[in-house]
């Protein structure tokens, strides 16, 4: 074998039996080491253990003597409250006690003096039979010396006190009744008289002319025709009445509808004008003389509205509006009258601080059914109210023109001023003209009100009917029955009567005595 062989071999197995050698030493060290490090943790563990089992022992008997302490405080405390119940429950007691003795001495007090009273009651009972015995004795006497029986006395009595509450119900509904004018006709004078300074009226009556002057009486002859073939024309394609009598040189028109008539005056007088009268020429002139009124109807009303101030209204209101132009009431021209009203309505609004918008509009349109009342059935109210309703008009407008002549109560601010701006325009001086007819029915009317009361002897209307004056019977009617009177006639011409403006009632009670010396 190779020496360097067996060398290497010999190297190789002493290097790896030295290493076994090594790691079994190694080994048996690395025992010895971990015995003695397990021998010194469980010397460690046994000591910790010990100690723990030590401190949990010292905590118990902390824990221990903390829960006999505080079981000793709580006992302690429960004892105090219960000492200190037993104590408030003592004191209840001896109140209560002293109450029941209290109430005992109350109630025994109560008997005592219910005993007192029922005798004093049965004293008085026998003091009020005495008393009524002597009353009754007394009555007797005085029936005997007065000559009255107890009701005769109790009638006069009771006379003398109802005349006693007459006078002084008189004097009170007097006294109301100047504090209520003294405010209101004062706060109402200087408002209508405000309105009425800057309303710039007209103080004349305007009268819608029915008469056609002619050239010459020639004239008549040519408007008659042959056989009077030209009138007929005229009245069958107008709608009019013609009469030719024997005023000269005029011709009369007579009509109910004011549009008519104002056409066929126009017709007459452009024909004329012209100078030539026949049936063909008539329709002619006719059919011209109807545009030219529907057109100043419809201009009419345009410049009516532009005046009033109002905008937004219907065109066939302001055709409605034109047509007033020729229509009158009581000699008052109505589209003059419903334009004053406007003014008017609108300026106490002003005054007011009310819708005076409204109220000009309302003012305005009030009387609009009188441009239908000839053509349809219905009053101009019940018209105007349908056309108003018809096209458009506010709550407000229609409500003031049902109610401007008091048909319905007025409910709103602008019915009572168109109300009062309606009678205004018409009872001022100039601005309507009253037919005799009317004007005595009127009167009659007012003196058979007055006479309709007791104790009125004459009545005499006067002043043109503004006044009434009254005669009663000194005997029947006393002077604080008067102010009653008067009150009642007031009501009973407010009801019965129409009339522009105020009525004064006058009641006159006069005592005279004649004597002659012989």
């Amino acid at each position: 074998m190779d020496p360097k062989l067996i060398t290497t071999i010999a190297v190789i197995v002493s290097a790896v039996v030295f290493g076994i050698i090594g790691f079994i030493l190694g080994g048996l060290h690395r025992k010895r080491v971990a015995e003695s490090a397990i021998g010194s943790a469980t010397e460690e563990a046994t000591r910790i253990v010990n100690q723990a089992v030590q401190t949990a022992e010292n905590k118990k008997r902390e824990s221990i003597l903390e829960a006999k302490d505080e079981i000793h405080a709580l006992r302690t405390e429960a004892d105090k409250d219960i000492k200190e119940r037993r104590a408030e429950v003592q004191r209840q007691e001896r109140r209560i006690i002293q109450k029941e003795e209290a109430l005992d001495k109350k109630t025994e007090n109560i008997e005592k003096k219910e005993e007192t009273l029922s005798q004093k009651l049965k004293a008085a009972d026998a003091k009020l039979e005495e008393v009524e015995a002597l009353k009754k004795s007394q009555f007797d006497m005085l029936e005997k010396v007065s000559g009255y029986t107890k009701e005769q006395a109790k009638a006069v009595l009771l006379q003398t006190l109802d005349e006693e509450l007459t006078h002084e119900k008189a004097l009170k509904v007097l006294d109301y009744e100047q504090r209520t004018k003294d405010e209101a006709d004062s706060l109402a004078r200087e408002i209508i008289a405000t309105a009425i300074q800057r309303c710039a009226a007209d103080h004349t009556a305007e009268t819608t002319v029915s008469v056609v002057t002619l050239p010459s009486d020639d004239m008549k002859g040519r408007i008659i025709g042959r056989e009077g073939r030209n009138v007929r024309t005229l009245e069958t394609i107008t709608g009019v009445d013609l009469i030719i009598d024997d005023t000269p040189e005029a011709i009369t028109v007579s009509s109910f509808d004011p549009v008519r008539r104002e056409v066929a005056r126009l017709t007459i007088e452009k024909l004329i004008a012209d100078g030539r009268i026949h049936p063909a020429r008539i329709e002619e002139m006719y059919e011209k003389s109807r545009r030219e009124v529907e057109q100043t109807i419809r201009q009419t009303g345009e410049r009516a509205v532009i005046d009033a101030g109002v905008n937004g209204v219907h065109p066939e209101l302001v055709k409605l509006l034109g047509k007033l132009k020729y229509r009158t009431s009581y000699g008052q021209n109505v589209l003059n009258h419903s334009l004053e009203v406007s003014y008017i309505a609108g300026l106490m609004a002003a005054e007011l601080g009310a819708d005076v918008k409204t109220a000009k509009r309302a003012g305005l349109l009030h009387d609009i059914g009188k441009a239908l009342d000839h053509e349809m059935d219905g009053t101009h109210i019940e018209l105007g109210v349908e056309y108003a309703k018809k096209y458009k008009e506010n709550d407000q407008v229609v409500h003031a023109i049902a109610a401007h002549h008091g048909d319905i109560e007025a409910k709103t601010v602008v019915a009572c001023l168109v109300q009062a701006a309606d009678a205004v325009s018409a009872s001022r001086p100039g601005a309507r003209r009253e037919n005799v007819e009317n004007y005595i029915k009127r009167l009659e009317k007012l003196e058979e009100i007055a006479s309709s009361f007791e104790g009125v002897e004459k009545s005499f209307a006067i002043q043109a009917g503004r006044e009434i004056r009254i005669m009663v019977k000194p005997d029947v009617v006393s002077d604080e029955k008067m102010v009653l009177i008067a009150r009642d006639v007031v009501k009973k011409i407010e009801e019965e009567l129409e009339y522009p403006g105020q009525i004064k009632v006058n009641i006159v009670r006069e005592n005279r005595i004649v004597d002659y010396a012989k």
